[in-house]
């Protein structure tokens, strides 16, 4: 698995990102999902990269600065036919890696609650990451939930 920065171009990421949205308003109460489309993830404050095995499009993942010293978690997705392959910890390193190597203190990110977030809570949670308070202009509701990590 190869994990590196994509450009937002291709036709596999662009169908990968049409399902993470799709998903997210299919397990999302309405005016629940700050997910961003793909235009947004072009922004300069963004950095997105995809994880590979040859040609086959596994996850992807996006660190957008909120601050100079501050980042954010958007965009994990792990492709349905490689879930359980270890594709979204590659990601969420390479987003760790990438927040420290900018020199940011924290990493933070917004998710849902419910069956469909379990597992990606499980990865956050294993990797250091703790339930705190809203952050970056969101504000908490019964349904979204906010993790941070102190880096």
């Amino acid at each position: 698995m190869i994990v590196r920065p994509d450009d937002l171009t291709g036709d596999a990421i662009g169908a990968l990102l049409r399902h993470h949205l799709e998903e997210a308003h299919r397990n999302s109460p309405p005016g629940s999902v700050f997910a961003f489309d793909i235009e947004r993830l072009k922004a300069p404050d963004v950095t997105f990269w995809s994880a590979w095995e040859g040609d086959a499009l596994l996850g992807c993942g996006a660190l957008r600065e909120v601050a100079p010293d501050h980042g954010e978690v958007k965009s994990m997705r792990t492709a349905p036919e490689h879930v359980r392959k270890g594709v979204g910890a590659a990601i969420l390193d390479q987003l760790i890696d990438a927040a420290k190597a900018r020199g940011y203190r924290r990493l933070s990110l917004e998710t849902g609650s419910g069956a469909a977030y379990e597992s990606a809570l499980g990865l956050y949670r294993r990797r250091g990451f703790t339930s705190g308070a809203a952050f970056g202009g969101y504000v908490g509701s019964d349904f979204n939930q906010f993790f941070h990590l102190e880096l």
